[in-house]
């Protein structure tokens, strides 16, 4: 029997992605990613050749291959709900980076010196949200926990994905935030709120770090607030070097996915390289 996508089933997998708990993030990520395969179908039937045409076709408009395996878990979640498993396809091979690229890194002096932009752009809130991602390793999407009620115990519950963690606000952070909701008179809820009272979400502080760079003189390329997060586990990393207390302070539930966060730049290895004098 013919298989087809239709919006009916479109609708139907991204209310199962939430009962399955899913996050937000997820659930638009992954149905994004089945409307373009869909769009792609133009109303053919679904089959397994059709699908790894499309993983063909993505390669081939210059897609990196994480972006071609993450549109194929997207797809291969689908068709375990439709029960299609015939036409799960692999992902592709990737071989582990040893380093990242200079050029995708923020350093910790691009990070201060976008700080002290947002500081100097009287923008006090995205000052502090900077240093609260960066200081906890928290993603841009449990800044909501960052609550009047955690900043005061010193300590946040992060829930999310069906995880549970508690987050520490070191003294000096807490004592910066606790002088802000002071001001700002805030008795409870999250901390960083819109105007409206609405908390920040990823596209208000995306916009707002894309604001600072010419100020902070920092690549626009390096500045998202996941960027914050690379940066808390690689100074975590440096000091500590334990992989897996890291993995469970960041809320991994995979050492695999830490290893990425904290792989050394090009230039690091580069150097390291040198000291072993291996060349006569």
């Amino acid at each position: 029997m013919e298989r087809f996508l239709t919006s009916k089933i479109l609708h139907r997998f991204a209310a199962w992605l939430e009962a399955g708990e899913k996050s937000p993030n997820t659930i638009r990520k992954y149905t994004r990613d089945v409307v373009a395969f869909a769009a792609y179908q133009e109303g053919a039937p679904v089959t397994r050749e059709t699908v790894i045409a499309y993983k063909q076709k993505l390669l081939e408009q210059g897609y990196a291959a994480r972006s071609v395996n993450s549109a194929l878990a997207s797809l291969n979640s689908l068709f375990a709900f439709l029960g299609w498993q015939d036409c799960r396809v692999k992902a592709l091979k990737l071989q582990r980076q040893v380093f990242c690229p200079e050029e995708k890194e923020l350093t910790k002096a691009e990070y201060e010196r976008l700080c002290r932009a947002a500081q100097n752009n009287h923008n006090r809130r995205l000052n502090l949200i900077l240093q609260t991602i960066c200081g906890t390793g928290i993603r841009v999407s449990e800044l909501q926990f960052i609550t009047a009620e955690a900043v005061r115990a010193g300590e946040a519950v992060v829930s999310l994905k069906g995880k549970t963690r508690a987050v520490f606000l070191v003294k000096s952070l807490q004592k910066k935030l606790l002088r802000y909701i002071t001001e700002q008179n805030l008795k409870s809820g999250p901390v960083f709120v819109t105007r409206s009272g609405k908390p920040m979400d990823r596209t208000n502080i995306w916009r707002e770090m894309k604001g600072l760079c010419r100020a902070a003189n920092v690549d626009p390329k390096k500045v998202f607030p996941h960027n914050l997060r690379h940066l808390f586990a690689r100074v975590f990393y440096g000091i500590d070097k334990d992989i897996a207390k890291l993995a469970d302070i960041l809320g991994h539930s995979s050492i695999e996915t830490t290893r990425l966060y904290i792989i050394s730049t090009g230039q690091e290895h580069r150097r390291r390289m040198e000291r072993m004098h291996l060349i006569l």
